[in-house]
């Protein structure tokens, strides 16, 4: 299907070159002088690069079209996850490369988009907040009220992120997963 150049958002494949790319971020830029342009930087899900475009306003790309399943996650092994179909209960597996640092956010019976080219899976899409608890962080600084002061934490589940100074040990969090960035306290 195509669509505008002004239409492209982050998470969306297209079909561009050949290949199949994720767009990671776009940027609308209108300068004072000549056409508006849209910025885009995007990984191949086929050969794992980047890549970054620039495409005029007047242009149209080609969005890839795309099975989304919904799937439960079951458990992981050293090289796959495992994931069952809650209508078909049908299972399948998949390489713990495509899920990325992401597969760390994956928790049990966690309903998640599959996408789907050709059959081939291309992606997990995750619910896009999600809660994790933190295992350790470092002790707040008396005294240091700079509101953009963050901190590093760990989660249980591996993940390094920061978070506000008021977090602390076993505290409950809600994560973006589309960035990996701290929302709010539970």
């Amino acid at each position: 299907m195509k669509i505008n150049a002004t239409e492209i958002r982050v998470g969306m494949i297209l079909d561009y070159k050949e290949d199949l790319w994720e767009v990671l971020k776009t940027n609308h830029v209108k300068p004072g002088k000549g056409g508006a342009f849209a910025q885009v930087e995007m990984k191949s899900l086929i050969k794992n690069t980047k890549l970054n475009e620039r495409f005029r306003s007047s242009e149209t790309v080609e969005k890839a079209s795309l099975d989304e399943i919904k799937f439960n996650y079951l458990y992981s092994d050293e090289n796959c996850y495992y994931f069952m179909n809650p209508e078909t209960f049908d299972q399948i597996d998949i390489n713990k490369k495509i899920a990325g640092e992401k597969g760390k956010l994956l928790s049990e019976n966690l309903e998640v988009t599959i996408n789907f080219h050709n059959d081939n899976p291309l992606n997990i899409k995750l619910p896009n907040q999600i809660n994790c608890k933190i295992k350790s962080t470092d002790a707040a600084i008396k005294g240091q009220t700079v509101s953009s002061s963050y901190k590093p934490a760990t989660l249980y589940n591996g993940l390094q992120i920061q978070v506000p100074p008021f977090i602390e040990n076993d505290d409950t969090i809600i994560i973006d997963t589309r960035t990996i960035a701290y929302v709010k306290k539970v």
